[in-house]
């Protein structure tokens, strides 16, 4: 199972510089992937713009969305947005997307939170029609460069809809933000889906975890703020998931490689540099 470590972004009140330096020391401690967390209405920074950032402080390390929300956006415009994204990593971005479970991030007039399922498989056949090259707005123009790549893309949820998502139109699943035994039924929900849909080989299965080293109760404090908009229930049962200290951690990643993950981002709750490398120590 490989490791990836997710950027900061979505702490509150994120310190926006930190986000090259962390992308870089990453890299260099030899995580396979820098992943995001995104919603609109927080004060943190837009993962699309986390992800140009890293992009642009390393060369070799994978870029991973886990998960950002689609439906808020005019999908040609989150076509186009990925296709930079990737385009300046050099083809290093997976498109990671689900739909979104909270009202005030739907800020843009006319793509309010209702029919998102449809909506999102209508969105990916744009945003593929955008990779393509297909003219864009009613003219003759592209909106991206030629020789643009099809973006791998990896759905999030928790439903049967979502599973056969990923068999229809995707890659590979994005597991929740809960522990490995929560996310089994899942994973096993979107294998048979993919068997079912004659697909070959095997979904891309990605999972994900929090942690942190140090003030580990301000690190569940920071994601328990960052889930109250979803109740009370799921920020408590989240924040008390955050993997504190080597040990935890090591019994988390051990507990996501037994249910066959294939690959583990382990996402902040601080964002204190040293726990990239504190990390590193730990789980490389």
């Amino acid at each position: 199972m490989k490791i990836g470590i997710g950027l900061p972004n979505q702490v509150r009140h994120v310190r926006p510089t930190v986000i090259p330096e962390w992308a870089r020391q990453a890299e260099q401690a030899g995580f396979s992937s820098l992943g995001t967390v995104g919603r609109i209405a927080y004060p943190g920074v837009m993962d699309t713009v986390a992800l140009a950032a890293a992009a642009g402080a390393t060369s070799t390390i994978g870029l991973l969305s886990t998960v950002l929300i689609a439906p808020p956006w005019p999908a040609t415009l989150l076509a186009k947005e990925a296709a930079g994204i990737d385009g300046v990593s050099g083809g290093r971005l997976t498109l990671g997307i689900g739909l979104g479970g909270r009202h005030d991030d739907f800020v843009v007039d006319g793509l309010g939170p209702r029919g998102l399922g449809k909506r999102l498989d209508s969105d990916v056949q744009v945003y593929r029609d955008v990779w393509r090259g297909e003219p864009i707005g009613g003219g003759t123009n592209p909106g991206v460069p030629a020789g643009t790549r099809e973006i791998p893309l990896l759905f999030g949820g928790m439903v049967p809809a979502s599973f056969e998502r990923v068999a229809r139109s995707g890659e590979g699943y994005i597991g929740a933000s809960m522990p490995a035994g929560m996310n089994k039924p899942a994973f096993d929900a979107v294998r048979a889906a993919w068997s079912d849909a004659g697909r070959e080989g095997s979904p891309r299965l990605v999972a994900i975890a929090y942690y942190a080293f140090g003030d580990i109760d301000q690190g569940r404090a920071n994601i328990h703020d960052y889930y109250m908009g979803m109740g009370k229930e799921l920020a408590d049962m989240v924040a008390a998931g955050v993997s504190g200290g080597p040990d935890a951690i090591k019994e988390t990643v051990e507990s996501f490689a037994a249910i066959g993950a294939d690959e583990l981002i382990l996402n902040p709750s601080l964002d204190d540099l040293s726990q990239v490398a504190q990390l590193a120590a730990t789980v490389l």
